[in-house]
């Protein structure tokens, strides 16, 4: 019967068989280095490194993907804002209909040409 890995040697193989979400499960993400981490696991001096590397490369992962999650919220708000002033305002029973240009046109020089006559 073997005994079980120490648990910074068991992180390592699973961080090696690039199995993240078990390292995690297994509390990659709690690892601190003691002394005498390295000499578990032999044929890798430099486990407590390549922990210490996994938990900065997972932190550094999961930064970039709230930085993304930011970008798409900041950019749908911004197109949102920019659908809700090219869409047009919601008719109003108190708001008059306004004129089309050629007949505003049309209205404009009969006012004028009224205006005109009467001085």
């Amino acid at each position: 019967m073997h005994a079980a890995p120490a648990l910074p040697a068991r992180l390592l193989l699973l961080v090696l068989d690039d199995d993240l979400d078990a390292a995690l499960a297994a509390g990659l993400m709690d690892y601190v280095p003691s002394p005498g981490d390295n000499a578990l696991l032999p044929g890798h001096p430099d486990l407590a490194a390549r922990l210490q590397q996994a938990q900065q490369q997972l932190h550094r992962a999961w930064a970039a993907r709230a930085r993304y999650q930011q970008r798409t919220q900041r950019l749908a708000g911004r197109a949102a804002e920019r659908e809700a002033r090219r869409a047009p305002p919601a008719p109003t029973p108190e708001l008059k209909p306004a004129l089309p240009p050629a007949a505003a046109a049309i209205l404009a020089r009969a006012k004028a040409k009224a205006a005109g006559k009467t001085s």
